[in-house]
């Protein structure tokens, strides 16, 4: 028999499978560019014997703190491996485009890192990912819509927004049955002989029919200084380092003084529902959160001001959008936080107004605009007379803050 057509057989064959193999995988390279011009009333600039010191702000930002969409470049992949089953993978990394340097504390893939295998029944991944409050509550929020980092709620205490990702996690995420969704997340905490130290997991549940969605989700962390608000490679590795804010000095702003006295717990949970309905071309969003930073006073996280007991914020927020053209959309909110319940520790409240407009150009390219206001009353967790705080600005030096954002997005 002649060996050549027999070659040519193996070859084409070959090529074949090669090509078959290659129809199966794909890569997608995606991204987010969010960039624009903040104006903030007054911010901190430092203290003095007289008190905090602040003075108006013009800065450019990127979207991470002042904006809508935080930007971002990813990777996203997946292989057939037949029978239902397919490997997945995300890396995605978070820059700032104001110098390019990485976001989310310096990490590469600081946004989301993880691999895994989707199956008709749902997805089992495991690496850097979001908890199940970002996945089934953060649609509802006027901030994942419209108002960006400006509406999250009283310094994203709820992680609403998404300021926090869980590190070494695995988690199961359903398919969709006829509208119904759910998911888990576990973080192994990692430390010899204690299995539920450092852990953190959470679980979620979502539904929709026609014009109506609801959500809701649980999360619970234990020491959460570290395991929970020290995922960053910036983060502060020892009990003695205070992830959730800090104090500040003369020549320093505080930061995240709503909740940065707080670092000494030893469980942060939140539980957290939210609903919307669509109406012609309006919806109508509500959300609640309860957040709890319980058994203050252990030695997870520094206590300067000897706080003891349970730390509670309850966060609402009702919002409405409306669609005024296939191209323009416009919103409204008000948000409201409350903390109280700590022993030694004085309470706040925390009123905020927002609105906002977005205009696509192109289904890739949009421009928008949003103002928020917020007022703050009573005594924050820094144990001094509430001051306003817009998230991802600086706090403001007295008890109100006025904060407007000019900007352009493109998505590719």
């Amino acid at each position: 028999m002649n060996a050549r057509p027999i070659a040519r057989l193996v070859a084409a064959s070959l090529l074949l499978v090669a090509a078959s193999s290659h129809a199966q995988s794909s890569v997608t390279l995606y991204g987010v560019i969010d960039a624009g011009l903040n104006y903030i009333s007054n911010v901190q600039t430092g203290r003095s014997a007289a008190g905090l010191q602040g003075k108006q702000q013009y800065s450019f930002q990127d979207g991470a703190t002042g904006g809508i969409r935080g930007s971002r470049f990813g990777l996203r992949g997946s292989e057939d491996l037949g029978g239902g089953l397919k490997a997945i993978f995300v890396l995605e990394n978070g820059f700032s485009i104001t110098n390019g340097t990485l976001a989310q504390g310096g990490a590469l893939f600081g946004r989301q890192a993880y691999v895994g295998m989707q199956s008709p029944y749902g997805a089992v991944t495991l690496g850097r990912q979001y908890d199940s409050v970002v996945d089934f509550i953060q649609p509802f929020l006027s901030g994942a819509a419209w108002a960006g980092y400006f509406g999250a709620h009283a310094g994203d205490v709820d992680n609403t927004l998404n300021t926090r990702r869980i590190n070494n996690s695995v988690k199961f995420s359903s398919v969709d049955y006829a509208g119904f969704r759910f998911s888990g997340v576990y973080s192994f905490g990692g430390v010899p002989g204690s299995v539920g130290r450092n852990q953190v997991w959470s679980a979620g549940v979502g539904y929709h029919t026609g014009s109506f969605a609801l959500g809701a989700a649980y999360l619970n962390a234990r020491n959460p200084n570290l395991s929970f608000y020290g995922t960053n490679p910036n983060a502060g590795t020892t009990a003695a380092s205070n992830n959730l804010g800090s104090v500040g000095s003369a020549t320093s702003p505080q930061s995240n003084p709503i909740y940065a006295g707080y670092a000494s717990a030893s469980t942060t949970q939140i539980a957290s529902a939210a609903a919307s309905y669509q109406l012609g071309q309006a919806s109508l969003g509500l959300i609640y959160s309860n957040v709890q930073f319980r058994g203050l006073g252990s030695p997870s996280g520094p206590n300067p001001f000897g706080y003891s007991g349970t730390a509670t914020f309850n966060n609402a927020e009702v919002n409405l959008r409306y669609q005024i053209t296939p191209a323009l959309l416009a919103g409204v909110a008000y948000m409201y936080s409350h903390n109280s319940g700590a022993d030694n520790a004085g309470s706040a409240s925390y009123n905020q107004v927002q609105a906002g407009t977005d205009y696509f150009l192109s289904k890739r390219t949009d421009v928008y605009v949003i103002v928020a206001y917020q007022r703050a009353s009573g005594h924050d967790s820094l144990n001094q007379p509430a001051v306003a705080y817009i998230t991802g600005q600086t706090p403001s030096a007295t008890n109100h803050q006025v904060g407007v954002r000019l900007g352009i997005s493109h998505r590719f």
